[in-house]
């Protein structure tokens, strides 16, 4: 575990230095959120935050290459080479829709075309985890492969509406599915604890927290396309090696781990983007209108309406997320009637942080004061020192250790319906569309 603990902080350490080189980058090449009405930003946004999140993933592999304990996941196959290649190719693709707006169908060529890399290069569902079921047709194989590849970046990307929402998901259920990885690499392989999953994982969830300071409310860089669809398809690399390349009845003779965990705990772990992905298509169907069509009821919109305030609401969905992904985990440590009593408690206590909003603003008071505890963290970053000599020259000199109502509270109250989901396509002065 140390070594992917290592790759983790790697990852982290590259993600995080390299985003405000992102940010200029942005500002030079045009990738800037425009500022409109409906937007809680009050100035222009840089994007291409996705690239800063590759570069994390990109430097973990490479550097795990040259550890020898792991040298088994790159002789066996090219597969770790593949979901590189596949993830540089989407990040290519989501910046140069973040500079000059792709058609959808470019876009969702540019998908499938990476999700047949990773399965030219190994990552491919070979084998379902019910009753042993084995995918007979290599056609078949591939169209599953790729259907859950795009059907993974797609629900990623229209998640992706309010400040470290994207990543900070991703890192919980990352984390989740990480620690599965690992047991179920130490039961398949006694001796060998090397595993390809929890690799791409460890560097994953690195990456998603190196770029999160970056990108908590109030945001000073989006991820963009470029790191939506980056972190959608390496979520889905992770659990189709393990969904689709272990037979869960060997690990379950070995172990007592359920066999319907591989397929279980992949969608646990995106459940929250799966929902809301399913009912906008669902909704804008049932309008005539494009699946692709952006409009203001994703789940986000929906908690803002009802009173939560911007990094509320982005806690509630962290919370379901760690809910359904570790309490899914927990089932593998715990005895199944202690599990789904921790479940059981756990999605009560959700469901009343989610619709109570009298608990929600007592809660928020302690929220707000804990934000205000960590702002002397945000001021590490270069971003920060910039805002903190901008706000004191806007000020005339006054020290931010008195800070204004627009840069305190004001974040943490209600913000309307219509601010949401400016992280993706939903805040350019086109008309906006979703992959």
């Amino acid at each position: 575990m140390k070594v992917y603990l290592t790759l983790m902080v790697i990852a982290a350490i590259v993600a995080y230095a390299a985003t405000p080189a992102m940010r200029h980058l942005a500002f030079r090449v045009g990738a800037v959120t425009a500022v409109r009405e409906r937007d809680v930003h009050a100035t222009p946004t840089a994007r291409l935050g996705g690239l800063a999140i590759f570069l994390g993933l990109a430097a973990g592999i490479v550097i795990a290459h040259n550890i020898p304990f792991l040298q088994p996941v790159f002789e066996a196959s090219g597969a770790a080479w593949g979901v590189l290649a596949g993830a540089g190719l989407v990040c290519a693709l989501g910046m140069a829709d973040d500079i000059w707006d792709l058609d959808w169908m470019a876009k969702l060529a540019g998908q499938v075309l990476a999700a047949l890399i990773m399965a030219w290069s190994g990552v491919q569902l070979v084998t379902v985890p019910i009753a042993g079921l084995t995918i007979g047709s290599s056609y078949l194989s591939l169209a599953a492969t790729v259907i859950v590849v795009v059907v993974a970046m797609n629900a990623v990307n229209f998640v992706d509406g309010l400040d470290g929402l994207a990543a900070g998901m991703v890192a919980i259920g990352g984390a989740a599915f990480l620690t599965y990885t690992y047991v179920l690499a130490r039961s398949a392989s006694p001796g060998d604890y090397s595993s390809l999953a929890t690799l791409i994982l460890a560097v994953l969830v690195g990456a998603c927290l190196g770029f999160l300071p970056h990108n908590l409310n109030p945001a000073r860089i989006f991820m963009g396309d470029s790191g939506s669809m980056v972190l959608g398809l390496t979520i889905a690399a992770a659990a189709i090696v393990v969904t689709g390349q272990i037979d869960p009845e060997v690990v379950s003779e070995r172990e007592t781990i359920p066999a319907f965990i591989p397929i279980v705990l992949p969608l646990m772990v995106i459940a929250v983007p799966l929902v809301d992905m399913t009912l906008a298509v669902i909704r804008r169907t049932l309008k005539g209108q494009s699946p692709f069509m952006p409009d203001a009821h994703h789940l986000h919109h929906v908690l803002l309406r009802t009173g939560h305030s911007h990094r509320w609401a982005v806690s509630v969905l962290y919370l379901w997320t760690a809910v359904l992904s570790f309490g899914t985990v927990s089932l593998v440590f715990l005895p199944a009637r202690g599990a789904f009593v921790l479940i059981g408690t756990a999605v009560v206590v959700s469901c009343l942080l989610t619709f109570s909003p009298p608990l929600r603003r007592t809660l928020s008071r302690g929220w707000r004061a804990a934000g205000q505890r960590v702002k002397p963290l945000q001021r590490l970053t270069p971003e920060g020192h910039e805002r903190l000599h901008d706000e004191h020259d806007e000020h005339g000199g006054t020290s931010d250790e008195n800070p204004t109502e627009a840069d305190g509270d004001a974040s943490d109250r209600p913000a309307p319906a219509s601010a949401a989901g400016h992280e993706t396509n939903d805040h350019r002065t086109a008309p906006p569309r979703e992959t």
